[in-house]
Protein backbone atom coordinates (compact mmCIF):
# COMPACT_ATOMS: atom_id res chain seq x y z
CA UNK A 1 0.00 0.00 0.00
CA UNK A 2 2.75 2.44 1.01
CA UNK A 3 4.78 1.40 -2.03
CA UNK A 4 1.85 2.15 -4.34
CA UNK A 5 1.25 5.54 -2.69
CA UNK A 6 4.94 6.39 -3.05
CA UNK A 7 4.92 5.33 -6.72
CA UNK A 8 1.84 7.47 -7.40
CA UNK A 9 3.52 10.43 -5.70
CA UNK A 10 6.70 10.02 -7.79
CA UNK A 11 4.61 9.76 -10.98
CA UNK A 12 3.48 13.35 -10.40
CA UNK A 13 7.08 14.44 -11.07
CA UNK A 14 7.38 12.67 -14.43
CA UNK A 15 7.11 14.25 -17.87
CA UNK A 16 9.19 17.39 -17.29
CA UNK A 17 11.85 18.46 -19.77
CA UNK A 18 15.54 18.54 -18.84
CA UNK A 19 15.48 22.35 -18.87
CA UNK A 20 12.68 22.46 -16.27
CA UNK A 21 14.70 20.29 -13.88
CA UNK A 22 17.75 22.56 -14.33
CA UNK A 23 15.58 25.65 -13.69
CA UNK A 24 14.29 23.95 -10.54
CA UNK A 25 17.86 23.23 -9.37
CA UNK A 26 19.10 26.78 -9.87
CA UNK A 27 15.96 28.15 -8.20
CA UNK A 28 16.71 26.00 -5.15
CA UNK A 29 20.36 27.15 -5.06
CA UNK A 30 19.33 30.77 -5.50
CA UNK A 31 16.60 30.67 -2.84
CA UNK A 32 18.78 28.79 -0.35
CA UNK A 33 21.42 31.43 -1.02
CA UNK A 34 19.14 34.35 -0.18
CA UNK A 35 19.95 33.86 3.48
CA UNK A 36 20.70 37.57 3.84
CA UNK A 37 17.00 38.43 3.68
CA UNK A 38 15.76 36.92 6.99
CA UNK A 39 18.65 38.62 8.81
CA UNK A 40 18.71 41.94 6.95
CA UNK A 41 16.74 43.98 9.49
CA UNK A 42 18.77 42.41 12.33
CA UNK A 43 22.02 43.28 10.53
CA UNK A 44 20.91 46.88 9.95
CA UNK A 45 19.84 47.33 13.59
CA UNK A 46 22.60 45.48 15.45
CA UNK A 47 25.67 45.80 13.23
CA UNK A 48 25.08 49.20 11.63
CA UNK A 49 23.21 50.70 14.61
CA UNK A 50 20.35 52.19 12.56
CA UNK A 51 17.14 53.30 14.25
CA UNK A 52 13.88 51.39 13.74
CA UNK A 53 12.67 54.21 11.51
CA UNK A 54 15.78 54.00 9.32
CA UNK A 55 15.47 50.20 9.09
CA UNK A 56 11.84 50.68 8.04
CA UNK A 57 12.80 53.09 5.25
CA UNK A 58 15.52 50.74 3.98
CA UNK A 59 12.95 47.90 3.86
CA UNK A 60 10.61 50.20 1.90
CA UNK A 61 13.46 50.76 -0.59
CA UNK A 62 13.82 46.97 -0.69
CA UNK A 63 10.17 46.56 -1.70
CA UNK A 64 10.22 49.43 -4.21
CA UNK A 65 13.36 48.01 -5.83
CA UNK A 66 11.64 44.64 -6.09
CA UNK A 67 8.64 46.23 -7.85
CA UNK A 68 10.84 48.22 -10.26
CA UNK A 69 12.90 45.12 -11.05
CA UNK A 70 9.80 43.03 -11.73
CA UNK A 71 8.47 45.61 -14.19
CA UNK A 72 11.83 46.12 -15.91
CA UNK A 73 12.58 42.38 -16.10
CA UNK A 74 9.24 41.66 -17.74
CA UNK A 75 9.54 44.48 -20.28
CA UNK A 76 13.12 43.54 -21.23
CA UNK A 77 12.21 39.84 -21.45
CA UNK A 78 9.80 40.73 -24.25
CA UNK A 79 12.37 43.00 -25.92
CA UNK A 80 15.61 40.99 -25.79
CA UNK A 81 14.58 37.59 -24.40
CA UNK A 82 14.28 35.98 -20.98
CA UNK A 83 17.63 34.13 -21.22
CA UNK A 84 19.81 37.26 -21.30
CA UNK A 85 17.81 38.86 -18.47
CA UNK A 86 18.16 35.80 -16.23
CA UNK A 87 21.94 35.59 -16.77
CA UNK A 88 22.46 39.34 -16.30
CA UNK A 89 20.21 39.53 -13.22
CA UNK A 90 21.72 36.70 -11.17
CA UNK A 91 25.35 37.28 -12.17
CA UNK A 92 25.22 41.04 -11.52
CA UNK A 93 23.26 40.74 -8.26
CA UNK A 94 25.84 38.17 -7.10
CA UNK A 95 28.63 40.71 -7.63
CA UNK A 96 26.57 43.43 -5.94
CA UNK A 97 26.05 41.23 -2.86
CA UNK A 98 29.83 41.09 -2.54
CA UNK A 99 30.01 44.90 -2.70
CA UNK A 100 27.03 45.93 -0.56
CA UNK A 101 28.65 44.79 2.68
CA UNK A 102 30.99 47.78 2.35
CA UNK A 103 28.08 50.26 2.14
CA UNK A 104 27.33 51.40 5.69
CA UNK A 105 25.68 54.85 5.63
CA UNK A 106 21.91 55.27 5.67
CA UNK A 107 21.28 57.11 2.39
CA UNK A 108 23.83 55.12 0.42
CA UNK A 109 22.27 51.89 1.73
CA UNK A 110 18.80 53.06 0.66
CA UNK A 111 20.08 53.53 -2.89
CA UNK A 112 22.15 50.34 -2.77
CA UNK A 113 19.29 48.14 -1.51
CA UNK A 114 16.93 49.65 -4.09
CA UNK A 115 19.47 49.00 -6.86
CA UNK A 116 20.36 45.46 -5.89
CA UNK A 117 16.71 44.44 -5.52
CA UNK A 118 15.83 46.04 -8.85
CA UNK A 119 18.51 43.96 -10.59
CA UNK A 120 17.86 40.79 -8.54
CA UNK A 121 14.08 40.80 -9.14
CA UNK A 122 14.43 41.26 -12.89
CA UNK A 123 15.02 37.51 -12.64
CA UNK A 124 11.50 36.59 -11.52
CA UNK A 125 9.34 37.50 -14.55
CA UNK A 126 12.10 36.25 -16.87
CA UNK A 127 12.13 32.92 -15.03
CA UNK A 128 8.33 32.62 -15.33
CA UNK A 129 8.57 33.22 -19.08
CA UNK A 130 11.31 30.58 -19.31
CA UNK A 131 8.99 28.06 -17.63
CA UNK A 132 6.36 28.81 -20.24
CA UNK A 133 8.99 28.30 -22.94
CA UNK A 134 10.55 25.04 -21.74
CA UNK A 135 7.51 23.32 -20.16
CA UNK A 136 5.13 21.25 -22.21
CA UNK A 137 1.74 22.99 -22.39
CA UNK A 138 0.00 20.17 -20.53
CA UNK A 139 2.60 20.32 -17.73
CA UNK A 140 2.75 24.07 -17.22
CA UNK A 141 0.89 24.30 -13.89
CA UNK A 142 2.91 21.35 -12.56
CA UNK A 143 6.14 23.04 -13.71
CA UNK A 144 5.23 26.15 -11.69
CA UNK A 145 4.49 23.87 -8.73
CA UNK A 146 7.85 22.12 -9.07
CA UNK A 147 9.67 25.46 -8.97
CA UNK A 148 7.53 26.54 -6.00
CA UNK A 149 8.65 23.42 -4.14
CA UNK A 150 12.26 24.38 -4.88
CA UNK A 151 11.58 27.89 -3.53
CA UNK A 152 10.02 26.49 -0.33
CA UNK A 153 12.88 24.03 0.22
CA UNK A 154 15.41 26.78 -0.43
CA UNK A 155 13.75 29.14 2.04
CA UNK A 156 13.64 26.30 4.60
CA UNK A 157 17.36 25.60 4.22
CA UNK A 158 18.55 29.21 3.85
CA UNK A 159 17.83 30.69 7.30
CA UNK A 160 19.33 27.70 9.15
CA UNK A 161 22.45 27.86 6.99
CA UNK A 162 22.54 31.64 7.42
CA UNK A 163 22.46 31.30 11.20
CA UNK A 164 25.43 28.94 11.11
CA UNK A 165 27.38 31.32 8.86
CA UNK A 166 26.69 34.27 11.19
CA UNK A 167 27.92 32.24 14.18
CA UNK A 168 31.14 31.26 12.44
CA UNK A 169 31.90 34.05 9.96
CA UNK A 170 29.73 37.01 11.01
CA UNK A 171 27.26 38.94 8.88
CA UNK A 172 29.85 39.68 6.20
CA UNK A 173 30.08 35.94 5.51
CA UNK A 174 26.39 36.01 4.52
CA UNK A 175 27.02 38.49 1.72
CA UNK A 176 29.92 36.44 0.33
CA UNK A 177 27.92 33.19 0.38
CA UNK A 178 24.76 34.83 -1.00
CA UNK A 179 26.68 36.43 -3.88
CA UNK A 180 28.48 33.16 -4.63
CA UNK A 181 25.17 31.24 -4.65
CA UNK A 182 23.75 33.61 -7.30
CA UNK A 183 26.82 33.25 -9.51
CA UNK A 184 27.02 29.45 -9.11
CA UNK A 185 23.29 29.06 -9.90
CA UNK A 186 23.37 31.11 -13.09
CA UNK A 187 26.64 29.53 -14.20
CA UNK A 188 24.98 26.09 -14.02
CA UNK A 189 22.07 27.47 -16.05
CA UNK A 190 24.29 29.10 -18.70
CA UNK A 191 26.40 25.94 -19.13
CA UNK A 192 23.57 23.39 -19.23
CA UNK A 193 20.73 25.31 -20.88
CA UNK A 194 21.13 26.96 -24.26
CA UNK A 195 19.17 30.02 -25.33
CA UNK A 196 16.13 29.31 -27.45
CA UNK A 197 14.95 32.00 -29.81
CA UNK A 198 11.60 30.25 -30.17
CA UNK A 199 9.74 28.20 -27.58
CA UNK A 200 10.68 24.54 -27.46
CA UNK A 201 6.95 23.87 -27.37
CA UNK A 202 4.68 26.33 -29.09
CA UNK A 203 2.69 28.24 -26.50
CA UNK A 204 -0.70 26.63 -26.33
CA UNK A 205 -3.00 29.59 -25.92
CA UNK A 206 -5.80 27.96 -24.04
CA UNK A 207 -9.22 29.35 -23.27
CA UNK A 208 -7.62 31.79 -20.84
CA UNK A 209 -5.61 33.53 -23.59
CA UNK A 210 -6.30 37.22 -23.90
CA UNK A 211 -8.27 38.59 -26.84
CA UNK A 212 -6.91 42.12 -26.31
CA UNK A 213 -3.70 43.48 -27.78
CA UNK A 214 -2.30 45.22 -24.70
CA UNK A 215 -2.01 44.18 -21.06
CA UNK A 216 -3.19 47.67 -20.05
CA UNK A 217 -6.51 47.07 -21.85
CA UNK A 218 -7.00 43.54 -20.52
CA UNK A 219 -9.80 44.14 -18.02
CA UNK A 220 -9.93 40.49 -16.95
CA UNK A 221 -6.22 40.48 -16.14
CA UNK A 222 -6.46 43.61 -13.98
CA UNK A 223 -9.28 42.09 -11.92
CA UNK A 224 -7.11 38.98 -11.64
CA UNK A 225 -4.19 41.16 -10.42
CA UNK A 226 -6.47 42.52 -7.67
CA UNK A 227 -7.21 38.94 -6.58
CA UNK A 228 -3.48 38.09 -6.67
CA UNK A 229 -2.62 41.18 -4.61
CA UNK A 230 -5.23 40.41 -1.92
CA UNK A 231 -4.31 36.72 -1.68
CA UNK A 232 -0.62 37.62 -1.33
CA UNK A 233 -1.47 40.29 1.27
CA UNK A 234 -3.28 37.63 3.32
CA UNK A 235 -0.54 35.04 2.87
CA UNK A 236 2.27 37.36 4.02
CA UNK A 237 0.50 37.70 7.40
CA UNK A 238 2.13 34.33 8.14
CA UNK A 239 5.49 36.09 8.35
CA UNK A 240 4.41 39.36 9.97
CA UNK A 241 1.44 39.47 12.36
CA UNK A 242 0.81 35.77 13.03
CA UNK A 243 4.15 34.99 14.77
CA UNK A 244 3.58 37.99 17.08
CA UNK A 245 0.03 36.79 17.80
CA UNK A 246 1.27 33.28 18.62
CA UNK A 247 3.61 34.70 21.28
CA UNK A 248 1.42 37.46 22.73
CA UNK A 249 -1.92 35.61 22.84
CA UNK A 250 -0.88 32.00 23.46
CA UNK A 251 2.70 32.31 24.74
CA UNK A 252 4.13 30.13 21.94
CA UNK A 253 7.90 29.97 21.65
CA UNK A 254 9.78 30.57 18.38
CA UNK A 255 10.19 26.78 18.15
CA UNK A 256 6.43 26.16 18.43
CA UNK A 257 5.69 28.81 15.80
CA UNK A 258 8.38 27.16 13.68
CA UNK A 259 6.54 23.83 14.01
CA UNK A 260 3.39 25.41 12.55
CA UNK A 261 5.47 26.76 9.65
CA UNK A 262 7.04 23.32 9.22
CA UNK A 263 3.57 21.77 9.02
CA UNK A 264 2.73 24.26 6.27
CA UNK A 265 5.93 23.39 4.38
CA UNK A 266 5.52 19.62 4.72
CA UNK A 267 1.89 19.67 3.56
CA UNK A 268 2.89 21.70 0.52
CA UNK A 269 5.82 19.36 -0.21
CA UNK A 270 3.72 16.19 -0.07
CA UNK A 271 0.30 17.35 -1.31
CA UNK A 272 0.65 20.31 -3.68
CA UNK A 273 2.05 18.41 -6.67
CA UNK A 274 -0.58 15.59 -6.49
CA UNK A 275 -3.37 18.18 -6.10
CA UNK A 276 -2.15 20.27 -9.04
CA UNK A 277 -1.57 17.14 -11.14
CA UNK A 278 -5.13 15.89 -10.46
CA UNK A 279 -6.84 19.17 -11.34
CA UNK A 280 -4.60 19.73 -14.36
CA UNK A 281 -5.39 16.27 -15.75
CA UNK A 282 -9.13 17.02 -15.35
CA UNK A 283 -8.70 20.43 -17.03
CA UNK A 284 -10.45 22.11 -14.09
CA UNK A 285 -11.01 25.87 -14.44
CA UNK A 286 -8.07 27.73 -12.89
CA UNK A 287 -10.32 30.61 -11.84
CA UNK A 288 -12.69 28.28 -9.95
CA UNK A 289 -9.73 26.78 -8.04
CA UNK A 290 -8.39 30.25 -7.22
CA UNK A 291 -11.88 31.21 -5.98
CA UNK A 292 -11.97 28.23 -3.59
CA UNK A 293 -8.44 29.08 -2.43
CA UNK A 294 -9.44 32.67 -1.59
CA UNK A 295 -12.42 31.39 0.39
CA UNK A 296 -10.17 29.04 2.38
CA UNK A 297 -7.73 31.88 3.12
CA UNK A 298 -10.64 34.01 4.31
CA UNK A 299 -11.75 31.21 6.68
CA UNK A 300 -8.18 30.95 8.03
CA UNK A 301 -8.60 34.40 9.60
CA UNK A 302 -12.23 34.12 10.68
CA UNK A 303 -11.51 30.94 12.70
CA UNK A 304 -8.92 32.91 14.71
CA UNK A 305 -11.85 34.80 16.28
CA UNK A 306 -12.60 31.58 18.19
CA UNK A 307 -9.59 32.22 20.40
CA UNK A 308 -10.43 30.05 23.41
CA UNK A 309 -7.80 27.37 22.71
CA UNK A 310 -4.40 27.24 20.98
CA UNK A 311 -5.46 24.38 18.68
CA UNK A 312 -7.32 26.92 16.55
CA UNK A 313 -3.91 28.02 15.26
CA UNK A 314 -3.47 24.59 13.65
CA UNK A 315 -6.93 24.79 12.04
CA UNK A 316 -6.17 28.30 10.77
CA UNK A 317 -2.84 27.15 9.29
CA UNK A 318 -4.56 24.21 7.56
CA UNK A 319 -7.07 26.55 5.88
CA UNK A 320 -4.23 28.90 4.86
CA UNK A 321 -2.08 26.04 3.51
CA UNK A 322 -4.79 24.49 1.34
CA UNK A 323 -5.80 27.95 0.12
CA UNK A 324 -2.19 28.64 -0.81
CA UNK A 325 -1.93 25.33 -2.69
CA UNK A 326 -4.97 26.18 -4.82
CA UNK A 327 -4.17 29.84 -5.46
CA UNK A 328 -0.48 30.20 -6.23
CA UNK A 329 0.31 27.45 -8.79
CA UNK A 330 -2.84 28.13 -10.78
CA UNK A 331 -2.39 31.93 -10.54
CA UNK A 332 1.08 31.60 -12.07
CA UNK A 333 -0.27 29.39 -14.84
CA UNK A 334 -3.30 31.62 -15.52
CA UNK A 335 -1.17 34.79 -15.72
CA UNK A 336 1.16 33.25 -18.30
CA UNK A 337 -1.56 31.57 -20.35
CA UNK A 338 -3.49 34.85 -20.45
CA UNK A 339 -0.64 36.66 -22.23
CA UNK A 340 -0.74 37.10 -26.03
CA UNK A 341 2.39 35.82 -27.75
CA UNK A 342 5.25 38.30 -27.40
CA UNK A 343 3.79 39.93 -24.27
CA UNK A 344 4.50 37.18 -21.73
CA UNK A 345 7.13 39.30 -19.97
CA UNK A 346 4.81 42.27 -19.50
CA UNK A 347 2.08 40.07 -18.04
CA UNK A 348 4.42 38.24 -15.67
CA UNK A 349 6.02 41.54 -14.63
CA UNK A 350 2.69 42.96 -13.47
CA UNK A 351 1.86 39.65 -11.81
CA UNK A 352 5.10 39.61 -9.79
CA UNK A 353 4.71 43.32 -8.99
CA UNK A 354 1.37 42.53 -7.31
CA UNK A 355 3.28 40.28 -4.91
CA UNK A 356 5.96 42.91 -4.27
CA UNK A 357 3.27 45.50 -3.50
CA UNK A 358 1.52 43.02 -1.19
CA UNK A 359 4.82 42.38 0.60
CA UNK A 360 5.20 46.11 1.26
CA UNK A 361 1.61 46.55 2.37
CA UNK A 362 1.00 43.38 4.38
CA UNK A 363 3.09 44.08 7.46
CA UNK A 364 2.32 47.81 7.53
CA UNK A 365 -1.44 47.28 7.21
CA UNK A 366 -1.61 44.41 9.70
CA UNK A 367 0.62 45.98 12.36
CA UNK A 368 -1.15 49.37 12.13
CA UNK A 369 -4.55 47.69 12.56
CA UNK A 370 -3.26 45.72 15.55
CA UNK A 371 -1.71 48.83 17.15
CA UNK A 372 -4.95 50.81 16.76
CA UNK A 373 -7.70 48.22 17.26
CA UNK A 374 -6.16 44.90 18.34
CA UNK A 375 -5.64 41.49 16.78
CA UNK A 376 -9.32 40.57 16.42
CA UNK A 377 -9.94 43.62 14.23
CA UNK A 378 -7.04 42.62 11.99
CA UNK A 379 -8.43 39.10 11.57
CA UNK A 380 -11.87 40.51 10.69
CA UNK A 381 -10.39 42.91 8.10
CA UNK A 382 -8.21 40.18 6.56
CA UNK A 383 -11.15 37.77 6.44
CA UNK A 384 -13.33 40.39 4.72
CA UNK A 385 -10.54 41.06 2.21
CA UNK A 386 -10.49 37.33 1.47
CA UNK A 387 -14.26 37.43 0.82
CA UNK A 388 -13.77 40.45 -1.47
CA UNK A 389 -11.19 38.46 -3.45
CA UNK A 390 -13.69 35.56 -3.63
CA UNK A 391 -16.38 37.89 -5.01
CA UNK A 392 -13.84 39.28 -7.49
CA UNK A 393 -13.28 35.69 -8.68
CA UNK A 394 -17.02 35.29 -9.31
CA UNK A 395 -16.86 38.52 -11.32
CA UNK A 396 -13.83 37.17 -13.20
CA UNK A 397 -15.71 34.00 -14.13
CA UNK A 398 -18.59 36.14 -15.41
CA UNK A 399 -16.25 38.33 -17.51
CA UNK A 400 -14.45 35.29 -18.83
CA UNK A 401 -17.71 33.63 -19.86
CA UNK A 402 -18.81 36.76 -21.71
CA UNK A 403 -15.44 36.91 -23.47
CA UNK A 404 -15.72 33.28 -24.58
CA UNK A 405 -19.27 33.85 -25.89
CA UNK A 406 -18.09 36.90 -27.82
CA UNK A 407 -15.31 34.84 -29.41
CA UNK A 408 -17.69 32.05 -30.42
CA UNK A 409 -20.06 34.54 -32.01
Amino acid sequence: MLQKAFRNYINNFRGFTREIWILTLITFINRAGTMVLPFLSKYLKEDLQFTYSQVGWIMVCFGLGSMAGSWLGGKLSDKIGFYKIMVFSLFTSGLLFFAIQYVTTFYSLCFAIFGIMMIADMFRPAMYVSLGTYAKPENRARAFTLVRLAVNLGFAAGPALGGLIIMNMGYHGLFWVDGAACIVAISIFAILVKEKKKPVFEVNHTDEAAVVKSVYKDHIFWVFLFVSFISALLFFQIFTTLPLYHAEKYGLTEFQTGLLMTMNGLLIFFLEMPIVSTFESRNTSKLKLILIGCLLMSFSFFVLLMDTFAGILVISMLFMTFGEMLIFPFSNSFALSRAPRGQEGRYMALFTMSFSLAHIGSSKTGLELIALFGYRSNWIVMGILGLLATLACFYLLHLYQKEREKLLN
